[in-house]
C-alpha cells in the first residue's frame, strides 16, 4: 500500500504552554496536518538519576519529507539538552486520511483563522 511517505513524529514538552507553541508553531508552517497533546507521566534516567515528572506527549502527523525541518524546528524551540524527537514511519491506514496529511503539508501554511 502506497502511504504516501507520511510519518508521525514524537516528542515531550516539560509542559503544556511549550507543547503549544511547538504544535502550534508546526501547524502554522505548513509541516504538520495535525498535532495531538496528550499529559503523560514519564520517567527516565538523566545523567544517573531517576526523574519522575509531568509532560506533555507531541503526536505529529506530517510527510517523510519535512522531519529534519521539524527537528530542527524542535531542537530550536524546546528547553530541554536532549528532547525526545523519533520518526516512526506510517507503514499503513486509511487512504483519504493519508492523502489529508499530504494536502496539509503542501508547505503553503496554515491560515490564520482557528477553527
Amino acid at each position: 500500500m502506497d502511504t504516501l511517505s507520511c510519518c508521525l513524529v514524537v516528542t515531550t514538552a516539560p509542559d503544556k504552554e511549550v507543547a503549544e507553541i511547538l504544535a502550534e508553531g508546526l501547524l502554522n508552517e505548513g509541516l504538520a496536518a495535525c498535532v495531538h497533546l496528550q499529559d503523560i507521566h514519564s520517567r527516565y534516567i538523566w545523567e544517573e538519576k531517576l526523574y519522575r515528572n509531568e509532560e506533555t506527549a507531541v503526536w505529529i502527523k506530517t510527510l517523510e519529507k519535512h522531519y529534519e525541518t521539524i527537528e530542527s524546528f524542535i531542537q530550536q524551540h524546546h528547553p530541554y539538552k536532549l528532547p525526545e524527537i523519533i520518526r516512526i514511519p506510517i507503514t499503513g491506514g486509511l487512504r483519504s486520511y493519508l492523502q489529508w496529511i499530504a494536502d496539509a503539508t503542501d508547505g503553503s501554511g496554515a491560515s490564520d483563522q482557528v477553527l
